[in-house]
């Protein structure tokens, strides 16, 4: 899998969100978006919204492309759909349950064999959740003080409807699939349809 080395503030601030949507707590020295004065053709626009969504949940093009093509082929509306397929993800729903500091960490721990869904190991960070789906902490990793620390470090972190999250238990239930409103972040994902639709 390619990994990105530019620094997370800087790319933040290109793509003009804000760093708590990656989990980093310290805020860039300059308004997200700030001193992008040149004015930004549509398929700019379209490209830039592409690149928001790959950069927040870290997947690459080929696996974004698989996403909207799923999306597409799936009833409603096909933006809303990518959003739904992404949020999905395990490392994302780990991320969402407060038990990783960052999506990038998340990942790993998925990968590490940290957590189960219903009960079953799962090592794939792209693993879809299902409604009804239960995600936990691997029964061994619970006594593990680094899990104790992240809890606390993302106690104010807010848990999306459609999760209902167990912090003691260190599990969580989907009560339903997320939606574009369970998002703490903006984007036009009309534009993307848009985009792959050419």
């Amino acid at each position: 899998m390619a990994v990105s080395r530019e620094p997370i503030l800087k790319r933040c601030r290109y793509l003009g969100i804000s760093p708590m949507v990656m989990g980093i707590s310290k805020e860039s020295n300059r308004n997200p978006g700030a001193g992008n004065r040149k004015k930004v053709s549509e398929y700019g626009m379209q490209l830039k919204e592409k690149q928001k969504l790959k950069f927040i949940y870290g997947v690459g093009e080929k696996q974004f492309y698989h996403y909207f093509e799923i999306a597409n082929k799936m009833e409603g509306k096909t933006g809303d759909n990518l959003i739904t397929c992404l949020e999905s993800r395990l490392d994302s729903v780990v991320f969402r349950m407060g038990l990783a500091l960052t999506r990038r960490e998340s990942r790993q721990l998925v990968t590490h064999k940290h957590f189960t869904v219903n009960g079953v190991r799962v090592d794939i960070p792209s693993y879809r959740v299902k409604e009804g789906d239960v995600i936990a902490l691997y029964e061994t990793s619970k006594d593990s003080t680094k899990f104790k620390e992240v809890v606390e470090q993302t106690a104010d972190r807010t848990v999306p409807l459609w999760l209902d999250c167990n912090k003691e238990a260190y599990s969580a239930k989907v009560v339903r699939m997320p939606n574009p409103e369970d998002i703490d972040y903006e984007v036009a994902a009309h534009l993307i349809v848009e985009l792959y639709s050419k």
